[in-house]
């Protein structure tokens, strides 16, 4: 018979049973319902609502319980639905009445509320330690390329010079805001709803305050109706998640590009690479490509919990059982993808001789012309149609622009001088924007000090 079987006088249907159950998917959060549980027990003893050795021997079987779990010695059943009520029928099983003390206080509604915000807590630490280990890994590789020159680029054509380095830290930017990200929905995360019931609350005086601090949250919810129907914690993560799957994908795009012979900036590790079935030449970016399908996979998995939730009216509604599988799967999701992409961008061959040659096309010193007029007293709009003109003139006569001799250049302006040609140097075109910021190595240099400062309270 069911826990809840009292009001029934017909057992469910098999399909019922089947469609109904959950123990297959969260199944995954029994250390989260017995530490809950744990909490609970000794709270109903200390506050004297159950006897205290019931209380005891509660958490005695408890503990064996999770022990016999994790040495794969417990079977869960579909009858029993859920997480929840497998191990409250394994502890009844194990000590009859006294198990069923337990429940006392609490519903299947604030317990799972309960579980999936301690899980979703434990997941996010854990993806956030990810991210570190990523953001290490762009700070290392900034710090050995701060001279690597290659081209900028807007709308995917050539547009200025920058360095590896400063394109590195560009990507940091992204996943240090991602980490602010979880931080923040963290906080959100961390309100303790067990006392909520099932929506009302209990008359049982229950210490919510001593369960929080047992289970290590740093406040408690305010309203029980709330307490329960909240989803947006999880809502929140997953929207997290989809951001740093967003940043991957673009990362994951110009990996891509950067590896193919068309651009040859980067070669990856044979470890990190697929080949054909048929063409025995090819090296595949695979791991690049997947990360950036998989981003669909977890953008699904936000809209799932959005609409699960976009009607529902107060308080618990069993649409919230979907709220699981969806962002448990994100949560996999990315936890599949950082560690393997970040070793992907730790082993991959940077071709900086093909950087700098991509650099050099392109014109991509046109900028740095005109910004030479502009220093010599040529307003910036008449230096830009100026130096617009001079790019014409190098692609008719398919010359770069530090090939034109100082006699062209004085065939635009009178205004150029010799000094031209150390102007419109690749290395000085970066090492000049040493705003903060910008690409020269005393800058990016700056902002990877900065990085590291930030990566110290991680």
């Amino acid at each position: 018979m069911k826990l809840w079987g009292g009001r029934f006088a017909a057992s469910t249907d098999k399909s019922v049973d089947d469609f109904n159950s959950s123990i297959r998917f969260d199944a995954r959060m029994y250390m989260q319902d017995i530490e809950g549980s744990l909490a609970h027990a000794e709270m109903l003893g200390k506050c004297g609502i159950i006897p205290a050795e019931d209380a005891k021997l509660i958490c005695t079987t408890l503990h064996e319980i999770l022990a016999d779990i994790e040495k794969g010695q417990v079977q869960f059943e579909i009858d029993a639905e859920d997480i929840h009520m497998n191990i409250e029928t394994i502890l009844i099983s194990r000590i009859g009445d006294t198990g069923k003390r337990l429940h006392t206080g609490r519903s299947r509604n604030d317990q799972v509320a309960l579980d999936l915000r301690m899980y979703l807590k434990a997941e996010t630490a854990a993806i956030k330690l990810m991210l570190t280990d990523l953001l290490h890994t762009l700070l290392d590789i900034s710090e050995r390329h701060l001279d690597t020159i290659l081209p900028g680029y807007t709308h995917l054509q050539r547009a200025q010079p920058v360095t590896l380095a400063h394109h590195m830290m560009a990507y940091f930017q992204m996943f240090r805001r991602d980490i602010g990200r979880l931080e923040d929905c963290y906080k959100r995360m961390d309100v303790m709803p067990l006392g909520s019931g099932a929506l009302a609350g209990t008359t049982y005086p229950l210490d919510r305050q001593f369960v929080a601090e047992k289970l290590g949250f740093s406040a408690i919810t305010e309203n029980s109706l709330d307490g329960v129907s909240d989803r947006d914690f999880a809502i929140e993560l997953a929207s997290c998640i989809s951001m740093i799957m967003m940043h991957l994908s673009r990362f994951s795009e110009e990996m891509v590009l950067w590896s193919s012979g068309e651009f040859s900036f980067v070669e990856m590790d044979d470890a990190f690479s697929t080949g054909s079935s048929i063409m025995p030449q090819k090296k595949n970016p695979d791991v690049a490509e997947l990360v950036r399908g998989k981003t669909g996979r977890v953008y699904g998995s936000l809209m799932t919990l959005l609409t699960v939730m976009k009607s529902l009216p107060l308080a618990y509604n069993k649409d919230m059982q979907e709220d699981k599988e969806a962002i448990f799967d994100a949560i996999d999701t990315v936890k599949m993808c950082l560690p393997v992409f970040t070793k992907m961008l730790a082993t991959m061959k940077i071709k900086k001789d093909n950087m700098y040659k991509a650099a050099q096309g392109g014109f991509t010193n046109a900028t740095d012309v005109a910004d030479y007029l502009v220093k010599k007293g040529i307003p910036f709009r008449s230096a830009h149609e100026i130096i617009g003109k001079m790019v014409l003139y190098c692609i008719n006569n398919s010359k770069a622009i530090e090939e034109l001799s100082l006699e062209e250049f004085k065939g635009f302006s009178d205004k150029i001088e010799q000094d031209v040609y150390i102007e419109v140097s690749l290395e000085k075109c970066v090492s000049g924007r040493n705003l903060p910021g910008g690409p020269s190595a005393e800058s990016v240099k700056a902002s990877i000090e900065s990085g590291r400062e930030f990566l110290k309270d991680q």
